[in-house]
């Protein structure tokens, strides 16, 4: 009887045991499972950190492009406010007549000035609607821009603000193929190293790594010394 008794209580002991270890296991694989979440949760967090930090330097060098494209423009924005102040001055005929006569010209081909003005014009509206964030408007106003003013030497940036509008408004395919023109029309313009660093983003955009290394590579090639060739390496450096 005894001994059947000492049976039975080790019989308990060993059924308590395995319960203990089930018990155990079952709450090392619970925490297991949620230090697993934890990481993947931070993972996800510190990606779209990286991906905010990127956009913010992008967004930040698109000002200063911005402000630059601007300060390009206040000479000939201050010509054109003193041409529109200082009056024509009067011929010596005029002058003794006390006179001035009417000559009407119908169908007068507009003068080099006044071309410029108009074009300088036409360039700080469709400017303007794109810092409006108009850019269905911006575009259409760069279009024309160009159409009306092909050699003007604004034309070059009013293609490369096209591919800005379509960027910004995350159409990287007509983004890529406004950039590419500025490549193809102006290679000469200041615009071509801005265009080659966008290109190469559209294509990271678009999951098209091998193109958009290439892209940048060759901007750092080519213009080693631009603020693009800067984001360039940096863009780079992450991958």
């Amino acid at each position: 009887m005894r001994q059947n008794m000492m049976w039975a209580v080790a019989l308990c002991l060993t059924i308590s045991g395995c319960v203990t270890t089930d018990v155990i296991t079952k709450k090392q694989m619970e925490t297991d499972a949620r230090v697993e979440q934890l990481v993947q949760g931070n993972a996800a967090v510190n990606a779209r950190l990286a991906e905010l930090s990127s956009e913010v330097k992008e967004l930040r060098g698109q000002v200063k492009a911005n402000s630059a494209d601007l300060e390009q423009m206040k000479p000939a924005l201050r010509e054109m406010k003193s041409n529109n102040e200082s009056p024509p001055p009067r011929k010596d005929n005029e002058l003794q007549s006390g006179t001035v006569s009417r000559i009407e010209v119908v169908n007068k081909d507009p003068s080099p000035g006044e071309r410029e003005s108009g074009a300088q014009n036409a360039y700080v509206k469709a400017f303007g609607l794109f810092s409006s964030n108009n850019y269905a408007s911006a575009v259409t106003a760069f279009e024309s821009f160009i159409k009306t003013y092909p050699g003007s030497e604004y034309a070059g940036n009013a293609q490369y603000w096209i591919g800005e509008c379509y960027y910004s408004q995350r159409d990287f395919p007509r983004a890529l193929d406004a950039f590419n023109k500025v490549l193809a029309k102006y290679p000469k313009g200041n615009k071509i190293p801005d265009s080659m660093l966008k290109i190469g983003y559209s294509y990271i955009n678009i999951h098209e790594p091998a193109k958009a290394k290439n892209a940048l590579q060759t901007l750092i090639d080519k213009y080693p010394d631009s603020q693009a060739a800067v984001k360039a390496r940096e863009r780079l450096s992450r991958n």
